[in-house]
């Protein structure tokens, strides 16, 4: 028997068994994908995620792969484009852009490293139940179609919006909110940028940044209402949306587009039940989000450490079953809700208030004022250190 069988082998599952392992539990880890492969999601790394990168150790590995430090942004709103560079916090860069592929297999490496035991294309079908509760997984390789079973402690599903686990166990939906957006996105070479370049307009918001191969991301969110009307014609609107941009337009025009457009489109923002008898939710099982403000990988691999601290004090004896993962979901909780309600609210892409706007207008001038907004605006560092009323009254905003 195992101690915890993770499945789902990304962002939010492998940090989980590599946590483990390194606390010396017996990790089985599988995922119905080969081991490493690209996925068509969003893939910004920012807020906390490059600390926990260097606390585990794996920032240097993912900057080897080739994802550039990304040290400044370009925020344009409509009203003009607002440029914050030097942006660094604690010695870390202010988010890193790695590919799916890259990133997954860092993670996956560290995790074997660790002593988990990776299994991929390995298809789970169903849940075990011993007792009323979760007791394992039954699942297929599908190199050599041999059908097994395995018991564990803990199952722990880290397999995304669709958990198997979650729809298994019926796990309740206590927040939900239906899709505010959908969107494309491709990669072009020959493009030169070193910034996070965000363009918001009424009708689409654009995000771009650099990644690996030398590559630049370009991701481009419609309202999901206008799904009918752009969805046939996914070609001709995201480069109208490109259009939009000027400055943006003429750089991708003298680059070339490497990939296909890539779709994501289906994006509810739920919260679930993140545990129950034998089983654990993490990553978008547990919480899914639009992907607007890019919160995914980076709230991962934090819950990733909440639930491996909580199933370290379960197997040690420190704490019941129901103290530890309570403790878990009011961590998780309490760090994810302001996020999700903030971010369903910007993902409908209504006008900023007048008063963000006027903000804008005051830090616009002073370097060192849009590089304090641009860092409390993107969560890099505490969003009272500028977001408060001493600095909206120094800046002389009511």
């Amino acid at each position: 028997m195992h101690d915890v069988i993770v499945i789902g082998a990304r962002c939010g599952g492998a940090p989980t068994a590599m946590l483990l392992a390194r606390k010396g539990y017996d990790v089985l880890l599988v995922d119905r994908a080969k081991v490493p492969s690209d996925i068509p999601h969003g893939h910004f790394v920012h807020r906390n995620g490059p600390a926990r990168l260097r606390k585990w150790g794996l920032l240097d590995r993912v900057i080897d792969s080739g994802a550039p430090a990304i040290e400044s942004s370009i925020n344009d709103c409509g009203d003009y484009a607002l440029c914050a560079d030097e942006l660094r916090v604690n010695g870390l860069a202010f988010g890193y852009a790695p590919r799916r592929y890259a990133l997954d297999a860092i993670l996956v490496e560290a995790a074997v490293e660790a002593g988990a035991q990776l299994r991929d294309e390995y298809t789970v079908e169903s849940l075990t139940e011993h007792d009323d509760q979760i007791s394992g997984i039954c699942g297929r390789d599908r190199k050599t179609g041999t059908l097994t079973t395995e018991r564990a402690k803990i199952t722990v599903g880290a397999d995304g919006r669709s958990s198997l686990v979650a729809r298994r166990v019926h796990a309740p939906l206590y927040q939900s909110a239906p899709s505010q957006t959908f969107s494309y996105f491709s990669y072009w070479s020959g493009v030169t940028s070193t910034a996070l370049e965000i363009y918001v307009r009424p009708e689409f918001a654009l995000a771009a940044f650099p990644t690996n191969n030398n590559l630049f991301a370009v991701f481009v969110s419609w309202p999901s209402r206008l799904l009918p009307r752009i969805g046939g014609h996914i070609e001709a609107h995201f480069m109208q949306a490109v259009d939009c941009i000027p400055a943006l337009s003429a750089r991708l025009h003298n680059g070339r587009r490497e990939e296909r457009l890539y779709g994501a489109l289906d994006l509810p923002n739920f919260l679930r039940k993140p545990f129950g008898p034998g089983w654990a939710l993490v990553g978008d099982a547990g919480c899914h989000k639009d992907p607007f403000l890019a919160l995914g990988m980076s709230d991962a691999f934090r819950d990733a450490e909440f639930l491996a601290e909580a199933i370290d004090a379960v197997l040690s004896g420190r704490a019941t079953y129901e103290q530890a993962m309570s403790q878990f979901e009011r961590l998780r909780n309490e760090c994810t809700l302001p996020d999700y309600h903030r971010n369903i609210r910007l993902a409908k892409l209504e006008p900023l208030p007048p008063e963000i706007m006027k903000l804008r207008a005051a830090v616009r001038n002073d370097p060192a004022l849009r590089r304090e907004y641009t860092l409390a605006n993107h969560d890099a560092v505490p969003r009272e250190s500028f977001f408060n009323a001493e600095t909206m009254k120094r800046l002389g905003i009511a």
